[in-house]
């Protein structure tokens, strides 16, 4: 009889499957991963984002008001505005669902009026003085408007969808009765809502710019297509400064003397191109020295002068504790360590200051980034 060892059927079948077991162990992460890969991106294709609950389960704090700053926008969605007492309460309540229900990007933007004083009239007293007059309803109100963004210009397509969609909304934050305060009441008489109406409450909503903007923000003009050229083999060209604005330290300009024999024979000409030629030359050796030395420095040229920037912000202030607003600590240093020596300014003597032997404005001021129309570069 042989006395070799023989492995029967069952210690076979069961050392297969232990194999087997062990093999899977060893591929069931891989399966896994596979699996979980595959339905995330069946969720991305159908709902365009991965759920935000995946990320992040910070719930919005009860008291957040999220007010609108300067950076927000430009344009925004007018949802809606309350006025008189509890306005803030109705406004957060809103702000908060349209965030919260309806990932809206909201904000609340609050103004006051003061109806309590004496007001200039039309026309004159006897002795010709002008007619001073009061309000019928002497009283200080406070209006807080719900506001939605953020788009780049009016008839932005993604605004105007979510304009649409505002619009047809029925949040419970105006459309219920529980907690509401008189000012919610007015809304709803001021409105018209009806509980089985078919347009929504906010159905008057509209576009409007950011109003914490400065006037001249929609007025600024683009530059041309031959300054763009002119700038476009600058490496920290302005026009490529991510901020709305930076801070004007140098300027140098091709301006001088006007001769009229030289106008009339030509030779004018060949001065000013020499005139913004070194122009040009001063700005970027300045630049670069200023970005040697750690300043976010920019230069921009045109066809009467070459400036030297620094700095990126988007906005020249910021909101403080007591609820008003300070000038941005950058703009503050830039000013302070490029403008004048302030030893000497407080002697009475206006020194600028220099940089590789090149005089730097008397005054940094804070100006807007020129812009060029898309697609140019």
């Amino acid at each position: 009889m042989d006395n070799r060892s023989v492995t029967s059927p069952t210690c076979m079948t069961r050392e297969t499957a232990a194999g087997g077991r062990r093999r899977w162990l060893r591929i069931l992460p891989a399966i896994l991963g596979v699996m979980l890969a595959t339905r995330a991106a069946n969720a991305f294709g159908q709902a365009g984002w991965l759920p935000t609950s995946w990320f992040s389960t910070t719930d919005i704090p009860a008291e957040a008001m999220f007010p609108l700053a300067e950076k927000d926008g430009p344009w925004l969605i007018l949802a809606t505005t309350f006025r008189g007492e509890g306005a803030r309460e109705d406004a957060r309540r809103l702000v908060q669902e349209l965030r919260r229900d309806h990932k809206l990007r909201a904000y609340t933007h609050e103004k006051a009026f003061d109806y309590t004083g004496r007001q200039q009239g039309l026309g004159l007293n006897p002795d010709g003085t002008p007619k001073k007059m009061r309000y019928a309803n002497a009283e200080q109100v406070v209006e807080v408007a719900v506001l939605v963004g953020d788009f780049n210009a009016f008839d932005d397509p993604r605004g105007q969808k979510i304009l649409a969609t505002v619009k047809s909304l029925q949040p419970q934050a105006l459309t219920g009765d529980a907690g509401k305060s008189r000012s919610f009441s007015e809304f709803r008489k001021l409105v018209g809502i009806d509980r089985n109406a078919v347009k929504g409450p906010m159905h008057l909503a509209f576009v409007i710019p950011n109003p914490l903007l400065p006037d001249d923000y929609f007025t600024r003009q683009d530059v041309d297509r031959f300054v763009v050229e002119m700038n476009a083999d600058v490496t920290h060209s302005l026009l490529d400064c991510p901020g709305r604005y930076s801070v004007r330290v140098a300027t140098f300009t091709g301006a001088g003397t006007f001769d009229q024999k030289a106008i009339a024979s030509g030779e004018d000409g060949v001065k000013l191109e020499s005139r913004l030629a070194d122009a040009a030359d001063k700005a970027h050796r300045l630049t670069e020295a200023l970005r040697r030395s750690g300043w976010q420095a920019w230069e921009f040229h045109d066809r009467e002068s070459s400036v030297v920037c620094v700095g990126s912000f988007d906005q020249l202030s910021v909101p403080q504790a007591g609820g008003g607003s300070a000038a941005h600590p950058e703009v503050t240093r830039i000013v302070r360590e490029l403008g004048p020596d302030a030893t000497k300014l407080a002697a009475g003597t206006v020194m600028p200051r220099s940089i590789d032997g090149i005089l730097l404005d008397v005054q940094p001021k804070p100006i807007e980034v020129p812009r060029e129309p898309g697609g140019w570069r």
